[in-house]
């Protein structure tokens, strides 16, 4: 029953009795013109009752009158809802908050999320705000450069969601193409921002706006870009997670990007460390020469193009890079030891480059 179907139900007994009694006094029958009397302000003492109910401030004993942040579940009935904003001192009497939400007819629509509440609020102002999804917005980033499990984990502890299925739907390759993304998977596609959730929002939900905001990201200009390099889009998206696992500086994104695009124009091989650092199972670390061996499609120094598939979530910079490197004739890179790299043309100077990182190396044991 709604609460506007409770009312009118009350205020036409209440006409009701008033007629019958002005009925039975006309027609000198004060007895039964009596009943009614008595009917009618028993019913207008019990809608005072519930009105009392439905918008009298909750006073609990225990209260310090502090508004707090109160977690609704996905799953609780309303009963456990009321047993905790009882024990948080939120209520002061937990029948009294049911049969509120059983006359609103609101009793199956309280959202999953986190609200302020606070004592002192009435019953109906409570079951409106956890029926209308007033919840709290959870502000998450999520970091260029991480994989797909890392960003399971990060919604797991900050949105309290299944980090499992999550996987399952980036790993979801109906889910991939229903989303409008031409991969095997969502990895690559789960865009780097900052973003605000409800708690407990669903897992698909949050799969669902990071590839939106990855889509709303890329330009046709980007898509003209991967065209001209007869790439597709997925092939820039790989080469843009290698550029992101490479740059430590912002402004060397563009003269990574032209290594690689020099190194796949001359059917080299890429080389690229972080490949390699994706499938070692306890990475990042230094690498060993026998990490190099490593039989993988993913491994850049035994496979000559790109791998089959980004290797963690590029950020806009790096996709940028990737689109319009830069026009040097740049082969070779290594770190400088210092946040940067060399650029070397030739493999002459990439060796010199690789002997002052040796030295500074030992310099710092």
């Amino acid at each position: 029953m709604s609460l506007q179907a409770f009312l009118i139900i009350i205020l036409f007994l209440l006409f009701v009795f008033q007629a019958l009694q002005v009925y039975f006094f006309r027609r000198k029958q004060p007895a039964y013109g009596g009943i009614f009397i008595v009917f009618f302000w028993l019913t207008f003492v019990f809608l005072l009752y519930n009105f009392s109910i439905l918008f009298s401030a909750n006073v609990p004993h225990q209260s310090h009158g502090q508004p707090r942040i109160v977690p609704i579940n996905k799953g609780e009935t309303l009963t456990q809802i009321a047993g905790r904003l009882f024990d948080e001192s939120i209520i002061e009497n937990k029948k009294y908050f049911l049969w509120t939400a059983s006359i609103m007819g609101l009793d199956h629509r309280v959202q999953a999320g986190k609200y302020i509440l606070a004592p002192f609020m009435s019953n109906h102002s409570i079951i409106r705000q956890l029926t209308s999804g007033g919840v709290v917005q959870e502000r998450v980033t999520i970091i260029e450069g991480i994989s797909a499990k890392e960003i399971a984990s990060l919604f797991s502890q900050s949105l309290d969601i299944d980090s499992t299925r999550f996987m399952q739907i980036v790993n979801d390759s109906s889910i991939t193409e229903s989303l409008g993304i031409d991969s095997p998977n969502l990895e690559g596609y789960l865009f780097p921002e900052t973003y605000h959730f409800s708690w407990g929002v669903s897992e698909f939900d949050v799969v669902e706006t990071l590839v939106g905001e990855f889509k709303k990201n890329i330009a046709d200009s980007i898509l003209a870009a991967a065209q001209s390099y007869n790439m597709t889009l997925h092939d820039l998206v790989i080469l843009a997670s290698i550029i992101e696992g490479e740059a430590v500086v912002d402004e060397e994104r563009p003269l990574i990007s032209a290594v690689f695009h020099n190194r796949l124009n001359r059917d080299m091989y890429l080389n690229a460390d972080p490949t390699i650092q994706y499938i070692i199972p306890d990475g990042p670390r230094r690498l060993l020469d026998e990490d190099l061996e490593i039989d993988s499609p993913y491994n850049t120094y035994k496979n000559k193009g790109l791998p089959p598939g980004p290797i963690n979530n590029p950020g806009l910079k790096s996709l940028l890079a990737a689109a319009f490197p830069s026009s040097e004739t740049y082969l070779y890179f290594v770190a400088t030891g210092e946040g940067g790299h060399y650029f070397s043309r030739t493999y002459a100077e990439h060796l010199e480059a690789k002997k002052k990182l040796d030295q500074l190396r030992k310099k710092i044991r």
